[in-house]
C-alpha cells in the first residue's frame, strides 16, 4: 500500500463531506464561529482511523463517512473548548487565533456545542447499516466522547494542574482526555464492519497504545517542536505546570517509551494480516509527526 496515497484520497474524502454537509447555515452567526474551527484544517485522524479500523474487516471506509466526519466534529468542538481561558487558555490553534479569540469567549462556547449537537445529527444519518449496529456504533462514540472518557479525562487534566501526579494517574488522564476518542474511532468501526469478538478486543488494544503513543509524541513535541510547524504554541504544559511523560521521565525516556509503545500497537494488528496496512500507516505517521 501507497500510504501516502491512501490518506491523501480519504482526507479529501473528509474534506468534501464537511463541506457539503455545512453549506446549510443555522440562525445565527454561531455557525461562522463553528465552520472556522471546522474548516481550519488538521490531520482528520479519528475519521480516517475509523474508516481504516473497517478496511482492516474488509469493508471499505467510504461506505461511512456520516460517522466518521460526526466524529471529526467531536474531536473539533474539544479543541475550540480545551483552547478557552477557563482551561488552556492558548491562542493558537492549527495556524490561526484560537476561536474566542476571533468570535469571543461565549461564541467560542456555542460553536463548541453547536459541533457536539450537530456531530450526533450527523452520525444518525448514516445509510445502508442496521439501526441497531448504527445505534451501537455511536454509543461508543458517545461514551469515549463523555464523563468516561474525553471530558472525563479534561477534568482530571484540570485538577492535576500545579500538582506531580504518578505515572499511573497520567496513563489514566491521558487514556480518556486524549485516548478515548481513538479507541471510540476504532470501535465504531469495528462495529459497523461486523468485527468479531476477538478483533473488536485487538483492535481496542491497538488504539488504547496508539492513543498513548500519540500524547506520548505531543509531550515531547511540546518541549522541542516548533510553532510555526506544530500550528500552536509549545511549552504550553510548562506554562499550565501540568505532568507530562517528558516532566516524569525526560526527554530520551519519552521518546524510548513511545517507540515501545508504538510496538506494541503493531502488534495487536497481526492477525488482520495487510489489510490493516492503513492502520499501520496511521501509527506510524502519529509518531513520526513534527506536527
Amino acid at each position: 500500500m501507497d500510504f501516502k496515497e491512501y490518506y491523501a484520497k480519504q482526507l479529501k474524502l473528509v474534506e468534501n463531506y464537511l463541506d457539503q454537509r455545512t453549506k446549510k447555515k443555522g440562525i445565527s452567526r454561531v455557525d461562522d464561529a463553528m465552520l472556522y474551527s471546522l474548516q481550519a484544517g488538521g490531520k482528520r485522524i479519528r475519521p480516517i482511523l475509523l474508516m481504516a479500523t473497517t478496511e482492516a474487516l474488509g469493508v471499505k471506509g467510504y461506505n461511512y463517512l456520516p460517522v466518521a466526519c460526526g466524529l471529526e466534529m467531536i474531536h473539533t468542538y474539544s479543541l475550540i473548548h480545551d483552547d478557552l481561558p477557563c482551561m488552556d487558555d492558548d491562542d493558537l490553534r492549527r495556524g490561526k487565533p484560537t476561536n474566542h479569540k476571533v468570535f469571543g469567549e461565549a461564541m467560542a462556547v456555542l460553536a463548541g456545542d453547536g459541533l457536539l449537537t450537530l456531530a450526533f445529527e450527523v452520525m444518525l444519518e448514516q445509510k445502508n447499516v442496521d439501526g441497531a449496529v448504527l445505534v451501537d456504533a455511536v454509543r461508543e462514540i458517545a461514551m469515549c466522547a463523555g464523563n468516561f472518557g474525553m471530558v472525563g479525562g479534561q477534568a482530571l487534566d484540570l485538577d492535576a494542574e500545579g500538582k506531580s501526579i504518578s505515572a499511573e494517574e497520567l496513563r489514566k488522564l491521558h487514556s480518556a482526555k486524549t485516548g478515548a476518542l481513538f479507541i471510540g474511532a476504532v470501535r465504531a468501526g469495528a462495529r459497523l464492519a461486523g468485527a468479531k469478538d476477538a478483533e473488536l478486543l485487538a483492535l481496542t488494544k491497538f488504539a488504547d497504545l496508539l492513543g498513548l503513543a500519540f500524547q506520548i509524541t505531543d509531550d515531547v513535541l511540546d518541549v522541542e517542536g516548533d510553532t510555526v510547524a506544530l500550528g500552536k504554541n509549545v511549552g504550553s504544559d510548562e506554562k499550565n505546570k501540568k505532568t507530562t511523560y517528558v516532566t516524569l521521565y525526560g526527554l530520551e525516556a519519552a521518546k524510548e517509551l513511545g517507540k515501545k509503545t508504538i510496538a506494541e500497537a503493531l502488534e495487536c494488528l497481526e492477525i488482520f494480516g495487510e489489510r490493516a496496512d492503513a492502520l499501520r500507516g496511521i501509527a506510524s505517521m502519529i509518531t513520526e509527526r513534527k506536527n
